[in-house]
């Protein structure tokens, strides 16, 4: 836990601790803290020239300076050896102060710890385990630690050195006596205190009396309490005084001239005011950064020099000690207690970040610096606790705005109180220093939050770039085992993880400062995660289990970030909208849902060319497939096959989009039905035109002319209608029987295709109830219609085509031509038979009755076509109509076969139109006049008593219908008929 954040404060770039400065004492305690790094002191830099020993050795003098006692008598030197001579040999005659002199062998709760929540010292917790021993004690035992001695142990000071030192206060406290320490220049004082023959040798006495010189220098000429003008003659002769001492030592007795000069120059500086006259206070430590550097050595020296993760039991004490060099240093309350907060700040930060408490205790003081910054203006306070606030916030930003690499559950309870101190230090500069926030209303802006938000966005950044890292790494790392996750899909698990741990560990603590920390973060995570997501979608050209991984991956994580964001929101005025709006959809689904349409668009696509390329090559065999057409087969196969793998398509969404490949697949079967029909003609394609309506006799000389000429416009025409067939015998009338079972084969296969469809769905993820109860979507629309047609069409196209091509040389070329009774139906009714027989064995039977009565249905038309509209060839008398009648019985039982054929009911439906119109043909002819006049008439009304007008052919042959008594009239053999129609029409006799 002491590395904690040892690897982030050694990039500061900051110097160690000199382990030279402590004792064998405190060996233990340096080596445990020895890797920390304390911060640069944001008082500013002194060790350019004066080194951290100068400081601390000058701070203690000042120390035992300040605390001496200003009462006046002489002080009487008491050794800490219990009577016994000096380290020096002087007598042992010195006293200090009764705060000084105090025994600490049981000293009481400290107030500051109490308040603060300091623990105590687990390794010397009262000055009687102190007492033991000291540095350079030689393990002698000893009386109990004075508060004094506890300050000399503190700070790692000889007792040879403590005891110079005291010797030349008494010096000059005898010689001044009643003079305030805080009127004389110390340096200056003990520079004429001492020679040479006070140290153990030269050397140390240069360096000693360097020291106090650099103390000077620092002190009046490099940080003055009142700044110095170049030309003031003062600083220069004590500039010159200074750089000729540095490089040769000087006599420092009192009446010396180098240290008259010296005096001289010194107290011309120190005892400068503001307003000009002479200060009662000698200015020579009390100049910034100066004062503070020696004033946070000296509030250093509260930490167990044994434990230095611990502040000594005697802090109120030494404290109390501490506070006397006020008067000397310049110092205030305001400046102590941003030392104070400074000092137990680095501490935590030197030691290795082990004692949160130190960090605790640091926020507390925070909260008088808060109170102080507000009640002052002083712009030299305002840059000093800029600069101190700065360093603590800057050090703790380093933590906060990566926290993820910062902390863990191990740590978490010192992620709180460096939060706390951040803020805290944020809301001093910012509401107290900062003048930009002064000139807003104080409401617009809350600094914990914006703070928090953007140490929440920043280390979320900072999360998803390293899981983003380490997620291509993975992927690279298993690039050659099957089937490895992509990127996105490893990074969408990692990211759920981090939200999920950050909603656990980190929110919970941010949300003191920030209500909605959870919902921020997840809000930056959606948008970093979106981001990724949309360059991969844009660059995704088919559906790939890749690219189906990657967005089911980002769809989950979404909606469980979404989750997350309402959850910490639910209590917020917006109820969430406003992190919810952070939070542009990924739109997986959707992204998902354009590739399968576009896998289905593929699909659909491919199996229409199929269609074309295949029916091309289709033969219609009957003797293959059972009757149907293998491209049938195979299509229906495609089309299970594109239903499996659409299934197994691991998508989300298969109920949703599974209308859109149905509605494809729906079209390209009825594409083939349409193209499998194509070229087979219709009804309309085989009814031959009829011929113009003529008045002609059987027996005319010129018959056999009109049949020639009749034979040979029926085989143009029907060479016409039939050129459309592409010439092959794909279209012949068992090729169209094959048509039409493979229709009926498809519609058939259709309901198992949708019932394997409602399995599939059942074995879908993504299913509901509804999806089962709802047909649509799930069935074909277009096909069974499609088959249903094209089987009728294709039915009457084959019974057409059989009456009146396949047996036109039988029917219309052959039934009633010449003499009725010498062309009667039965050759018809033989190639008939044979051809349904034929057509039977073809048809799938449950087509087949639908066949056989669209065939039957031709016949009685061609029956009716060749009585109505036969041509010239033929003509009936009175007589003949029961040739006619028996003839079409003959046809009728053709198709009741006995009771074996098409259903009574059946014969009878169709047999309607040539029942009511044969007996006009064994009709009066007067009669028969007589009725097309009346209804010819009625039809035309009074435009028709001139002249009747030729009623135009309908086809709808009826005997109520004028042109179809017309017709029967013009195929009358007798005078009667030929009369009236020459009358009436000037249709000939005779051709």
């Amino acid at each position: 836990m002491a590395s904690l954040f040892r690897d982030r404060s050694l990039t500061l770039g900051q110097s160690k601790r000199e382990s030279s400065r402590f004792t064998s004492a405190a060996a233990a305690a340096a080596t445990a803290t020895a890797t920390a790094t304390a911060l640069p002191s944001p008082f500013g830099d002194l060790t350019s020239t004066l080194s951290a020993a100068d400081l601390r050795d000058t701070a203690y003098e000042i120390f035992l300076a300040a605390c001496r006692t200003s009462s006046g008598k002489p002080l009487t030197y008491i050794s800490s050896t219990s009577g016994a001579a000096s380290a020096d040999g002087s007598p042992s005659s010195l006293s200090s102060s009764p705060s000084m002199q105090r025994s600490i062998t049981s000293t009481a709760a400290s107030k500051v710890k109490k308040a603060f929540g300091l623990r105590s010292s687990s390794n010397l917790g009262s000055g009687s385990k102190r007492s033991e021993g000291s540095p350079s004690s030689g393990g002698k035992t000893k009386k109990p630690l004075t508060v004094g001695e506890l300050m000399r142990v503190q700070m790692r000071v000889s007792e040879t050195v403590d005891s110079r030192i005291r010797k030349a206060l008494l010096r000059i406290s005898a010689g001044q006596v009643g003079r305030k320490v805080e009127s004389m220049v110390l340096p200056l004082e003990l520079l004429q205190q001492f020679k040479s023959s006070d140290f153990t040798d030269q050397e140390e006495y240069e360096a000693w009396q360097r020291r106090n010189l650099k103390i000077l220098e620092a002190g009046l000429l490099k940080h003055p309490h009142l700044p110095v003008e170049k030309s003031n003659i003062a600083s220069q002769r004590l500039r010159q005084t200074i750089n000729g001492a540095l490089e040769r030592a000087i006599e420092t007795g009192r009446n010396n001239e180098s240290m008259q000069i010296l005096r001289s120059a010194v107290m011309s500086l120190a005892s400068r005011s503001s307003d000009g006259s002479l200060a009662e206070v000698a200015h020579w430590a009390d100049g910034s950064p100066l004062n503070l550097r020696l004033y946070e050595i000296l509030l250093e020296a509260l930490f167990d020099a044994n434990d230095e993760t611990s502040i000594i039991e005697e802090v109120d004490e030494l404290m109390e000690l501490i506070k006397k060099t006020w008067p000397i240093l310049g110092i205030n309350q305001m400046l102590h207690n941003i030392c104070f907060s400074w000092v137990l700040f680095n501490h935590f930060v030197a030691t290795g970040q082990v004692e949160n408490d130190l960090l605790y205790a640091a926020d507390g003081q925070l909260v008088e610096v808060a109170k102080d910054a507000k009640t002052t203006k002083d712009p030299a306070y305002s840059k000093i606790l800029s600069s101190t606030l700065s360093s603590i916030l800057g050090w703790a930003e380093k933590r906060l705005l990566a926290y993820h690499d910062t902390f863990d559950r191990g740590n978490i309870d010192s992620m709180q109180v460096i939060v706390s101190v951040g803020v805290s230090a944020a809301k001093i500069l910012v509401e107290d220093i900062s003048n930009e926030y002064r000139r807003k209303r104080k409401g617009e802006v809350d600094v914990a939050r914006n703070r928090i938000d953007t140490y929440i966005r920043s280390s979320i950044r900072t999360a998803f770039a390293q899981r983003m890292e380490k997620a291509d790494s993975s992927r690279r790392a298993s690039r050659n085992q099957p089937n490895p996750l992509p990127v996105l899909a490893i990074l969408a698990k990692d990211v759920g993880e981090l939200a999920a741990n950050e909603k656990a560990v980190f929110s919970p603590i941010l949300k003191r400062w920030h209500p909605f920390a959870a919902g921020v973060a997840v809000a930056t995570l959606h948008v970093c995660y979106g981001n990724e997501l949309k360059q991969f979608i844009s660059g995704i050209m088919e559906l790939t289990p890749d690219a189906v991984q990657v967005l089911r991956a980002a769809d989950k994580l979404e909606k469980d970030l979404v989750q997350i964001a309402v959850e910490d929101s639910v209590d917020s005025d917006d109820g969430g909208k406003a992190i919810i709006r952070e939070m542009p959809p990924f739109e997986a689904e959707a992204a998902i849902a354009n590739l399968v349409k576009v896998w289905i668009k593929t699909r659909v696509d491919r199996l229409k060319e199929w269609v074309d390329r295949n029916l091309q090559q289709e033969v219609w065999n009957p003797q293959a497939n059972q009757g149907y057409a293998p491209s049938a087969v195979e299509v229906l196969r495609i089309i299970d096959e594109t239903l499996d793998a659409y299934f197994q398509l691991p998508i989300p969404m298969h109920p949703a989009l599974l209308p859109d490949l149905m509605a494809g697949l729906d079209r390209c079967l009825q594409y083939y039905t349409t193209k499998a029909k194509s070229g087979c003609g219709s009804r309309s394609t085989f009814i031959p035109t009829m011929p113009a309506l003529t008045r002609c006799t059987t027996g005319t000389k010129f018959q056999s002319v009109w049949k020639k000429k009749e034979k040979a416009l029926n085989s143009q025409r029907r060479n016409s209608q039939v050129a459309t067939m592409n010439g092959d015998n794909s279209f012949g009338i068992p090729q169209l029987c094959v048509r039409i079972n493979t229709f009926h084969r498809v519609r058939t296969e259709l309901d198992v295709v949708e019932k394997r469809i409602i399995t599939h769905l059942r074995n879908s993820e993504s299913a509901h109830m509804e999806d089962f109860s709802n047909g649509l979507g799930k069935k074909f629309e277009l096909t069974p219609a499609a088959c249903l047609e094209g089987v009728q069409q294709l039915s009457e196209a084959l019974a057409y085509k059989l009456i009146f091509h396949d047996l036109s040389h039988v029917l219309w070329d052959g039934l009633y031509v010449g003499e009725p009774s010498s062309s009667r139906i039965e050759p018809f009714l033989e190639e008939l038979e044979q051809n349904l027989t034929t057509i039977s064995d073809i048809v799938h039977e449950r087509a087949s009755t639908r066949v056989v009565a669209d065939i039957m249905k031709a016949s009685f038309d061609g029956f009716l076509l060749v009585l109505l509209a036969g041509g010239p060839s033929r003509a009936f008398t009175r007589q003949d109509s029961q040739i006619i009648e028996d003839d079409f019985k003959s046809l009728k039982d053709l198709f009741w076969a006995n009771g074996d054929g098409l259903p009574t009911d059946l014969i009878n439906k169709f047999s309607t139109t040539a029942r009511d119109v044969l007996p006009l043909f064994q009709a009066d002819t007067e009669r028969l006049i007589e009725q097309f006049r009346r209804l010819t008439l009625e039809t035309y009304g009074s435009s028709a008593k001139a002249r009747l007008p030729l009623p135009p052919t309908t086809g709808q042959w009826n005997p109520a219908d004028p042109n179809t008594l017309l017709r029967v009239l013009c195929y009358r053999n007798d005078d009667a008929a030929s009369k009236f129609l020459k009358k009436t029409y000037n249709l000939p006799k005779k051709l």
